[in-house]
């Protein structure tokens, strides 16, 4: 790759994905005010995957305006159930709540990626995967918040597949990459055929 990409997100899973598959890059974290974005594109009837999308493009913009010259990834997820949006939890006790609240039930993800060169946009993407929450009893839930509340303050849904939030599903359909907040496979495939990444 000519050009190292910035990803502009603090999430150390993307980071990790992009090493993984050897891509260079930097971190910029932009600074966004997501649930006013988010208010304001609900109050429009704006649709989850147009939300994921608009957020991503949002943080790619943010950095483009100090680096108008590079390259940037950036990414962004919601998390929709019942026709309503789940945000990071505030704290342990909202964790538990949202939880419980898909608990034995189906809910989606939409992961977006957006890739700004020279301070415009030349690739997008929104994955979605539907997941099927097994039930859960109250104290395990509460238990399992406790031991990874670090962890999962960071995450819609209040949880992380690769770690022990593996154990509160039954069925995934879709991209595990997308789960993990990136549609990598997409956005490889893509660098490869512009020649920026040999295959």
């Amino acid at each position: 790759m000519t050009r190292p990409l910035i990803l502009a997100s603090g999430s150390a899973i993307r980071a990790t994905l992009l090493t993984n598959a050897a891509i260079p890059f930097t971190v910029q974290v932009p600074r966004i005010d997501e649930e006013a974005i988010k208010a304001s594109l609900l109050a429009e009837e704006a649709k989850p995957r147009d939300i994921a999308d608009t957020l991503a493009e949002m943080k790619a913009r943010k950095i483009a305006d100090k680096a108008p010259g590079a390259r940037i990834l950036a990414c962004d997820q919601v998390l929709s159930h019942d026709g309503a949006l789940l945000s990071k939890p505030a704290t342990p006790d909202e964790a538990e709540a949202q939880i419980l609240s898909l608990s034995g039930q189906r809910h989606t993800l939409y992961s977006a990626a957006v890739l700004y060169d020279k301070a415009r946009p030349i690739w997008r993407h929104v994955g979605s995967v539907h997941l099927t929450m097994a039930r859960l009893s109250p104290d395990y839930v509460h238990g399992y918040v406790r031991r990874n509340w670090d962890s999962i303050r960071h995450a819609v849904g209040a949880y992380k597949l690769e770690e022990e939030g593996v154990r509160l599903f039954t069925k995934i359909d879709g991209d595990y990459f997308n789960v993990l907040g990136m549609p990598l496979l997409e956005l490889l495939a893509f660098l490869a055929d512009r020649g920026d990444i040999d295959r």
